[in-house]
């Protein structure tokens, strides 16, 4: 009787001893799957690598305008001197002129790691050599994406692996502006077209005259984020004109260049992209 009750007591224990086994296995797996979460990048990113370096005075904006034509508007809000050259990928032959991005570096320790908001005003035409998107930043910019009190340290760098995303240009309170040409006569209409939200850029520019319903005219792109129109005889204003984004999107600013407009004046309109 003895025998028997110690055997069964052993029994037990093997039994409390096996089922253990279970109640332990499930938390020494929580491990591992908490050490994967911790590192995990999800592969949808929209984060791509690029190159940086910069140009002009260390705290400027770089050069008076460049290839895009918006002058010394890049010095000033909205985009003050916020702004960047880019190379082929970027400029586009000047159809990327007025595109947003954000930049940031981690690869120094001058690095904050923060997105810096940045537009496409001017071209490096010997930018990107190789298959890296290429950012030629103004000063202010490259030393923008530096930790506080480091900007000159990372500028002394030179040249930077970055990572940079295309976004929406948004800028509060404010609506599209013609800055007519100076060239513009009776017969030949150009005008730089400037702070446009959303896409930030252009694909179609379209003019229709005063006496005219429904005739659209199609501008040509002349020269960066400058329209023209030439059509061999007397343009009669007021003007209203249309614009299509790069991603479709259509607006019309109604008779935004007025009747006695004048070369090398700037005319607000009340339109601009929903962002």
């Amino acid at each position: 009787m003895a025998l028997a009750l110690q055997q069964a007591f052993l029994h037990l224990l093997t039994l409390i001893a096996f089922f253990s086994i279970f109640q332990v296995t499930p938390a020494s797996c929580s491990n591992p799957r908490k050490l994967l979460n911790s590192s995990y990048s999800p592969s949808g990113s929209d984060w791509s690598p690029a190159e940086a370096t910069w140009y002009g005075s260390p705290n400027g904006a770089g050069s008076d305008g460049g290839a895009c034509g918006y002058g010394n508007a890049v010095e000033q809000p909205p985009f003050s001197a916020m702004i960047s050259a880019g190379g082929p990928p970027l400029y586009q032959s000047g159809k990327g002129c007025g595109a947003c991005y954000e930049v940031k570096c981690t690869g120094n320790s001058a690095c904050s790691g923060k997105p810096v908001h940045v537009v496409i005003t001017d071209e490096c035409p010997g930018c990107g050599s190789n298959e890296l998107v290429h950012f030629d930043l103004s000063g202010t910019a490259f030393g923008a994406m530096a930790v506080s009190g480091q900007a000159e340290q990372l500028r002394n760098a030179g040249k930077l692996d970055i990572q940079h995303r295309r976004v929406e240009c948004n800028y509060p309170g404010m609506s599209i502006e013609f800055h007519v040409d100076a060239g513009s006569n009776p017969n030949y209409f150009a005008s730089l077209i400037e702070y446009e939200d959303g896409d930030g850029d252009l694909s179609k520019v379209e003019l229709k005259q005063a006496l005219d319903s429904d005739s659209w005219l199609q501008m040509q792109q002349s020269w960066g984020a400058v329209w023209k129109l030439d059509i061999g005889s007397t343009l009669k204003a007021p003007f209203s004109l249309r614009l299509t984004s790069d991603s479709g999107k259509t607006i019309v600013a109604n008779n935004v260049i007025p009747a006695g407009w004048a070369p090398g004046q700037t005319y607000r309109s009340v339109v601009n992209f929903q962002t």
